[in-house]
């Protein structure tokens, strides 16, 4: 081989490697399975693009769904801002607000959701299925099959399958029965969890899409009543205001018909008025 072939290879290598942190700093954790109404990084979230490590992703009045290489699935709901990270265990999926639902195979490597100095992680050796919600101050984290185990802010516990804990403060885990199954429920778009466990994730998504589409023309229709059922009230208000009016005019009429009375008779002739009907003259 010539020196210059030499140079040049050598020249080669140098640059592969000085862009080796480069492409490890960017690495692939996942692709997007199916989305609506989401972004990543401020541009539409587009299904089967990549997601890399530091991407934020944000969903409006939609939802999305992430698919891992470790076999690993999460959907974004509604009104989710989220931060997707590769640590040396695996994923780490950092929640700024709304609400996520994972599926974790059972030979899945490692998959972590932080929220509020909180982090959750599937049970390991078992299929899990998953959701954490933040629910006003609250973090909400409920366990649909498998074990969700929660460390943080010195305490560590599990959550069993269909059960439900509700992080309120720094130091204290409160378990909680229906109220944050309901709060859950409320927030997390409906199918989603069972979409991300059994397939069907673009059904669930649009199913989601229409429930909450739902929501909102039930919400827009209450606000359309309550609006009508005010315009009502008013217009009853003007109605009764218009009748009093109505009353003080003709009571004013009848006083100036009955003074032409009185004043005819006193010429002793035949008065021109005649009250109406509830009306006399004194």
């Amino acid at each position: 081989m010539s020196m210059k072939s030499r140079i040049t290879l050598f020249l080669l290598l140098l640059g592969v490697v000085g862009a080796a942190p480069v492409f490890a700093g960017s690495a692939a954790i996942g692709t997007v399975a199916g989305s609506l109404n989401a972004t990543v990084s401020g541009q539409s979230l587009l299904p089967n693009s990549t997601i890399f490590s530091g991407d934020h992703l944000q969903v409006q009045n939609g939802a999305a769904v992430i698919a891992f290489a470790n076999g690993s699935r999460m959907a974004l709901g509604q009104n989710t801002v989220a931060q997707f990270l590769r640590d040396q265990n695996g994923v780490d999926v950092e929640l700024a607000s709304g609400n996520v639902s994972m599926f974790h195979p059972a030979a899945g490597t490692g998959l972590k959701v932080d929220v509020e100095n909180w982090a959750i992680t599937p049970g390991s050796g078992y299929r899990t299925v998953g959701e954490v919600a933040m629910v006003n101050s609250a973090v909400v984290v409920t366990a649909k099959e498998g074990m969700l185990h929660v460390q943080g802010n010195g305490k560590s516990m599990d959550v069993a399958q269909g059960k439900t804990i509700t992080l309120t403060a720094p130091t204290k885990a409160m378990p909680q029965t229906g109220t944050s199954q309901k709060l859950v429920s409320s927030n997390v778009l409906p199918g989603l969890a069972a979409g991300l466990a059994g397939g069907g994730l673009i059904a669930a998504i649009i199913a989601a899409k229409k429930a909450s589409d739902a929501n909102n023309n039930a919400q827009s229709a209450t606000s359309a009543g309550d609006a009508a059922a005010s315009a009502a009230d008013s217009a009853a208000t003007a109605a009764s205001a218009a009748d009093s009016d109505a009353l003080a005019a003709g009571a004013a009429a009848n006083a100036a018909g009955c003074a032409i009375n009185t004043w005819a008779n006193g010429l002793g002739d035949v008065s021109p008025y005649t009250p109406p009907a509830g009306f006399t003259c004194p």
